[in-house]
C-alpha cells in the first residue's frame, strides 16, 4: 500500500484538497509484468511444443534423424513426449497469471523439464528446439526475477 504526500484531515492545508485525497490509496497487485511474460511466453512455449509433437506424430518425414538416430526415445515417443508436455507447459501458463507461489515454482520445473526435453530433441530439429529453449529460459528468468510482491 502507497501513501501519497497528502495533507492529513484537521490541519490547515486540509481544507484544499478533498477528502478523497487524504486517505491512502492501494496499489498492490497480485502479478507483476514479469509473471504475465513469463505466463504468455509459457504458454507460447506449450504451444511450439503441442506443433512439434503434433508433426512428429503424424508426419515423421518431416524430421531428419541422423543414423546414430534420437536419444532414448523413438520419433513417435518423442512426439508423444512433446504434446503432453506442451499441453501441461501452456496449462501452467495460464495458472501463472494468478500469481501464486506454487504456480512459480512448477512454472521454473516444468519450463526446466521442457528445456531438457527440447535440447535432446536437438538433433532431430535444431530450429525449433532453440526457439523452445530459448524461450525456456527467457521464463525461468522472469519467473526468478518477478519479486515477492506477486506472492499470495
Amino acid at each position: 500500500m502507497t501513501q501519497h504526500a497528502y495533507p492529513r484531515p484537521g490541519t490547515a492545508n486540509a481544507r484544499d484538497v478533498p477528502e478523497s485525497r487524504t486517505r491512502p490509496v492501494e496499489t498492490g497487485t497480485r502479478w507483476t509484468g514479469k509473471l504475465v511474460f513469463g505466463g504468455v511466453m509459457m504458454i507460447v512455449a506449450g504451444l511450439f511444443n503441442v506443433i512439434i509433437g503434433v508433426v512428429a506424430l503424424f508426419n515423421s518425414h518431416y524430421y531428419v534423424v541422423g543414423p546414430s538416430g534420437l536419444l532414448v526415445l523413438n520419433l513417435s515417443g518423442w512426439g508423444w513426449l512433446h504434446l503432453i508436455l506442451g499441453a501441461l507447459v501452456a496449462v501452467t501458463g495460464g495458472v501463472l497469471f494468478t500469481g501464486a507461489t506454487w504456480a512459480r515454482v512448477i512454472t521454473v520445473l516444468l519450463a526446466g523439464f521442457n528445456a531438457l526435453a527440447s535440447l535432446a530433441f536437438l538433433s532431430a530439429y535444431p530450429l525449433w528446439s532453440i526457439v523452445v529453449i530459448a524461450l525456456d529460459v527467457l521464463v525461468i528468468w522472469a519467473v526468478i526475477t518477478a519479486g515477492t510482491e506477486a506472492e499470495e
